[in-house]
């Protein structure tokens, strides 16, 4: 099957052109050829391009828009005698297959059975493969992906096996956990990747260097950062949700340490309808440890609430909140909060949340060893922060951020104090670091 409109605008293209990159015109043309159920051979005929590339652009960028509510695809979910829980040991379990989703064009965009199907749907965005693409480009252009420390590491393998007359293919076949390929190690070599770090050369591989990596040369090693988790979540796009759905409940999210190696970290969030901040302890700051901290917030609140008052997320760019999808989604695949990320260097963009941050320095300063002042867990750390929440704030007439949530907002503050969070006396408050020595 041929195009129709994508077919007039891509008539002039030509085999010349199957060896440059796709542009978003072009991409546009395959999103045409994907609604009218064009073949990928027909499309990449009409753009000029191999199938395959068609082919593996719109794997590559394909979406999942709609999660299959079964646990497994089954063509036979219809008439389905166990429950639809599928299992793959089940006797009428029948894997599903769309030969217009697993085939060719390999989205959903133009379906007809779009409104009635209940299995994964996936669709394909022009405009979010080009910004991908361009991403994926930037990215494997700027300098060496390893960290210092990287290099220091592979060199401190490769160094010894090296001098001993050992090839690089050796090495590499014994030595798996590298995770590099033969031609790769052959590259840092010749690059000098390991010259300064290690003082490993072509040249002489006996040299060894004491000296410090400048920090003109340790700019060039870069781990390249996957940034396609923003692409939706910008604060442009965090404004024109709030503008389209103004009336949804916003939660500010940050991270709050004095020790980025040994810790404590403390995960914070701020309900901005109340006021009230929240925190959760963690011996550790990464994505998997930030995503459990919501996950607990979401089982502190329960399912409806967490929706309610978490229904977006606004972050910083911190590393430690990179698993957006895994934030927004539960386990079944449902969405239960849309994450967004401020613009880089602007804490001002969640600044009410950093306002809270300065009272919580007022009893946790920085500069100190938290864990010698008393923090040493979860309870201690509600302590705190309910000392904070219990102070009157001059915006909210004299009241505070709990006893707001406790007139205004009365299932949030039950949830938060059964956990507990208590709503502390006003002559009993303290904001100093000898709270947690009582």
């Amino acid at each position: 099957m041929y195009l129709t409109a994508a077919g007039k605008a891509g008539a002039a293209m030509n085999s010349t052109n199957a060896f440059t990159h796709l542009t978003l015109e072009e991409r546009r043309i395959i999103l045409t050829g994907i609604i009218n159920g064009s073949t990928k051979t027909a499309i990449a005929k009409t753009i000029g391009k191999d199938k395959s590339t068609v082919g593996k652009e719109i794997k590559l960028h394909r979406v999942l828009t709609h999660k299959c509510p079964m646990p497994l695809e089954c063509n036979n979910y219809r008439r389905c005698v166990f429950g639809r829980k599928c299992t793959t040991d089940c006797p009428e379990y029948a894997p599903f297959r769309c030969a217009r989703r697993d085939r060719s064009p390999g989205a959903c965009n133009g379906c007809s059975n779009w409104n009635h199907c209940r299995f994964d749907k996936y669709q394909y965005s022009p405009e979010s493969a080009q910004r991908n693409y361009e991403t994926t480009l930037v990215d494997s252009r700027q300098g060496v992906n390893l960290t210092v420390q990287e290099a220091k590491t592979i060199a401190s393998i490769i160094g010894p096996l090296l001098k001993q007359g050992q090839s690089p293919y050796q090495i590499i076949t014994d030595h798996p956990e590298l995770g590099i390929s033969e031609k790769t190690l052959y590259n840092y070599i010749e690059g000098d990747v390991f010259h300064e770090v290690a003082g490993i050369t072509v040249m002489n591989l006996r040299r060894q260097v004491s000296r410090k990596i400048s920090k003109k040369k340790s700019r060039g090693y870069k781990k390249r950062e996957d940034r396609k988790y923003m692409q939706g979540r910008t604060y442009k796009d965090y404004k024109q949700y709030m503008e389209d759905n103004p009336d949804v409940f916003v939660t500010q999210m940050d991270t709050v340490y004095n020790d980025e190696t040994n810790g404590p970290f403390m995960q914070t969030f701020k309900f901005l309808c109340a006021g009230v901040l929240f925190a959760i302890y963690h011996e550790s700051k990464t994505a998997l440890s930030m995503k459990q901290g919501v996950d607990l917030l979401e089982s502190i609140l329960g399912k409806e609430l967490f929706c309610k008052y978490v229904h977006v997320l606004l972050t910083d760019r911190g590393s430690e909140f990179s698993a957006a999808e895994a934030m927004e989604t539960d386990a079944d695949g449902s969405r239960r909060t849309r994450v967004f990320y401020c613009d880089p260097m602007q804490s001002c963009q969640k600044g009410t949340l950093e306002n809270k941050h300065i009272e919580l320095r007022y009893i946790l300063p920085k500069g100190t060893d938290l864990r010698g002042l008393g923090l040493v867990d979860q309870s201690s750390l509600n302590l705190v922060i309910s000392h904070v929440d219990s102070t009157p704030v001059e915006k909210l007439g004299g009241k505070s951020p709990l006893d707001v949530a406790d007139f205004m907002f009365h299932d949030l503050f039950e949830k938060l104090t059964a956990f507990g969070l208590q709503n502390i006396e006003k002559d009993k408050i303290i904001l100093k670091p000898y709270l947690l020595k009582k």
